[in-house]
């Protein structure tokens, strides 16, 4: 059994991320799946649940605009910071004035969206859990409503924040734009459906208390149309390619 959730969601400005591109950033027309899986995460995730969407409604004119921004191209490695943790004397700065690059994006803007999704039980770190369906739905219910979330979700990266989130009973076709409605059955080509991670969500070292996973993955794809405005996921998930 599964249970279901609507949602509109809206932004200024969003990217999804075409993995042909390697040096820039080139959004594909619509949000893929796992892009709106890591959306979800952010409002509400446990390991005993998987999130899958159902449905995406494109409500606006599909619009492009081309940004170039500064971007720092370093990181602090991991073992650094826990090496300062222990007292060790790592530096931990990076001066952006030496590592700094430009990088242009052609990036999505004004989107809305209608997402239709439910979850899953995984059997993962849920064995004690007495009714735990109802009790994951009443609180994913609960924070959509209130708007909560412990971390900000994103169109695909986090400089594109989500500005309203809004549960829905169902969704208002005529909000659809001409625009999308004219466009009729539109082929979207194979897309990123999501990254498939080899650990599966289980640490590679069997401790929950202090995790380490796999970083190897596995990118599948699929090939979506976009009718009248309307994505069926699930239909075309039936075709998931490597």
């Amino acid at each position: 059994m599964s249970r279901g959730f609507k949602i509109l969601v809206e932004g200024d400005y969003a990217c999804f991320t075409r993995n042909e591109f390697k040096a820039e950033r080139v959004s594909y027309d619509v949000p893929t799946p796992g892009a709106l899986e890591g959306m979800l995460k952010s409002i509400y995730w446990k390991p005993a649940i998987r999130y899958v969407i159902d449905e995406i409604i494109v409500f606006n004119p599909i619009d492009f605009m081309n940004v170039r921004r500064n971007e720092v191209k370093e990181k602090i490695p991991f073992k650094r910071i826990k090496g300062k943790m222990n007292g060790n004397a790592n530096e931990l700065e990076i001066y952006t004035s030496e590592c700094r690059t430009q990088r242009a994006a052609m990036i999505l803007k004004n989107v809305k969206y209608g997402i239709s999704f439910h979850f899953e039980l995984t059997n993962l770190k849920n064995e004690n859990e007495v009714d735990g369906e109802k009790k994951h739905y009443n609180i994913i219910k609960r924070r959509l409503e209130k708007g909560q979330f412990f971390r900000q979700p994103c169109f695909g990266c986090s400089e594109f924040p989500v500005k309203r989130i809004e549960l829905v009973d169902e969704f208002d076709m005529n909000m659809i734009s001409n625009e999308i409605i004219e466009a009729g059955d539109v082929d979207l080509g194979f897309m990123c459906y999501r990254v498939n991670f080899k650990d599966r969500g289980i640490p590679i070292n069997g401790d929950w208390e202090n995790p380490k996973f796999s970083d190897s993955a596995t990118t599948v794809y699929y090939h979506p149309h976009m009718i009248d405005g309307v994505i069926d996921v699930k239909r075309y998930k039936e075709e998931l390619r490597c």
